[in-house]
């Protein structure tokens, strides 16, 4: 072999070692900025509610945003949100000191990501008072939150023209020093991905934007629609269903081996199957890691089970709840407390509005539960038959879960105690001051219609109609049934 050619095989290995080398240090490059995940905080992952309300179930990959783009947005946007004061104009719980309201998650996958989690509708809050401070209750319903805004704000955002590298890179710089490194990837990468990810979910909100549907409200979301337009991504049809947030205190008391069904109409089988859905609803795709997701989902069904209901927080007269007791014996036992409780009732006989169960179908059962098991995911799943009613509700808690019926329909329990035509058509939902005397939040008066959401009871989906038991009572037995009722 020639000199020359030995130079020339030499060269050749040199410039191989050289491209290895480079092409494995921009992959590790890539790697770090992209697709390295640190661990969360030991103050969130140490505490069961600090997890619950800050945790990481894995949505930061799939589904969140980057944390300054999350940031600044309000900023750059206060005219897509509901009124002043940012986020928090969202109802979002948000507890003092903290960065980011109760619900969302922060975590570094590449860069800091922010997605929400299920505390965001499931941790709820109230004030005894219009001066005291609210009470934050995590696995209670969040009645304040208004989701449909929420979505719809990081929707109207993406399709602004303001939405560019530009502007956010100028509120950014406002805010935080980045490396030179990291402006250019959030300039010419992070910035277009982001709206182009955002712009694509717009099909999928598309019903949010029909004239014809009013909004749901604070407190309210359309969760079978949700599924079908997310999990199976069917076409949208001319169903609304919205239903309250519901609470998750005590989740294990429903036992699927007694013939209890969960969510408002009975569509799913058990918790674990309840928490698999709703936590690939936040994922918006499939799990990174079906072990480590499921380990998640194993977590929060032992932290919701050990759950339970909040007391009532104000004085209760012991000698009428006693006399309420027995009101309640008579009256609602056989269906709150008997082994009817977690079971379907038909529709005919509880007579409330069938909106909910006219936007789920046996056919998206069937194939909501083959996506699930195509991600090599099983649990019992959805119950694959029609629905046929409504829930026969545990009542703990039950102070804190109003507005009441499965579609928040009505304001408190002294109205649900009144003929359904006498119930208030038009009230404020979002208000966090309770009513200890009528049992319910606040719903009429300056500070709640600035706050809150009109819910109108004539318009699609809002229909207070039904649930008639115990509206024939004299008024000295309601008022003994309410006191009991504070009690459970």
């Amino acid at each position: 072999m020639s000199i020359h050619r030995r130079k020339h095989g030499r060269s050749l290995v040199l410039v191989l070692v050289i491209l290895l080398v480079l092409g494995a240090a921009g992959a590790a490059f890539g790697w770090y900025k992209f697709f390295r995940e640190e661990p969360q905080p030991e103050w969130i992952t140490a505490d069961p509610d600090m997890r619950f309300k800050y945790g990481s179930i894995g949505g930061e990959r799939s589904a969140g945003i980057p944390y300054w783009i999350f940031y600044v947005l309000p900023r750059i946007f206060p005219d897509k949100l509901p009124g002043p004061g940012g986020y928090a104009s969202l109802g979002v719980v948000w507890e003092e000191g903290q960065e980011l309201p109760v619900g969302f998650s922060k975590k570094v996958v590449g860069f800091p990501r922010v997605a929400n989690t299920c505390a965001a509708c499931h941790t709820g809050s109230y004030r005894t008072r219009a001066d005291s401070a609210p009470v934050i209750v995590p696995t209670a319903p969040n009645h304040t939150l208004n989701l449909w805004a929420f979505f719809r704000f990081l929707v109207d955002c993406a399709k602004d023209p303001r939405f560019n590298a530009d502007n956010l890179m100028a509120e950014i710089r406002l805010v935080t020093d980045m490396p030179l490194i990291d402006r250019l990837i959030y300039r010419y990468l992070v910035i277009p991905i982001t709206k182009k990810t955002l712009m694509e979910r717009e099909a999928q909100f598309a019903w949010l934007y029909r004239p014809d549907f009013p909004p749901w409200g604070r407190g309210r979301d359309d969760s079978m629609n949700l599924t079908k337009y997310f999990l199976i991504r069917w076409p949208m049809d001319d169903s609304l269903g919205p239903t309250d947030m519901p609470s998750l205190w005590n989740i294990n008391k429903y036992k699927p081996e007694q013939g209890m069904r969960l969510n408002f109409a009975g569509d799913s089988h058990d918790p674990y199957s309840v928490i698999i859905d709703s936590a690939l609803g936040v994922l918006g795709a499939a799990p990174k890691s079906n072990e480590e997701f499921l380990g998640h989902v194993r977590w929060l069904q032992d932290y919701l089970g050990a759950k339970r209901a909040p007391a009532w927080p104000f004085p209760i007269d012991a000698a009428l709840a006693a006399q309420g007791k027995a009101v309640f014996d008579a009256t609602c036992a056989a269906c709150h407390a008997s082994p009817r409780t977690g079971t379907v009732v038909p529709l005919a006989e509880i007579g409330t509005s069938r909106d909910r169960i006219d936007s789920w179908s046996e056919k998206a059962a069937v194939e909501s539960n083959k996506v699930v098991r195509d991600m090599g995911i099983e649990r019992p799943g959805l119950v694959e038959a029609p629905l046929t009613g409504y829930i026969a509700a545990f009542l703990d808690g039950i102070w804190l879960r109003a507005p009441y019926l499965h579609n928040g329909s009505v304001p408190t329990l002294a109205d649900l105690l009144t003929p359904p035509a006498q119930r208030p058509t038009v009230f404020w939902r979002g208000y966090d001051v309770y009513d200890p005397i009528r049992v319910g939040f606040v719903t009429a008066g300056p500070e709640a219609e600035r706050i809150g959401t009109r819910h109108d009871t004539t318009l699609k989906g809002g229909g207070n109609q039904g649930h008639d038991f115990g509206t024939g009572l004299p008024d000295a037995d309601k008022a003994a049934l309410l006191e009991y009722l504070k009690t459970l």
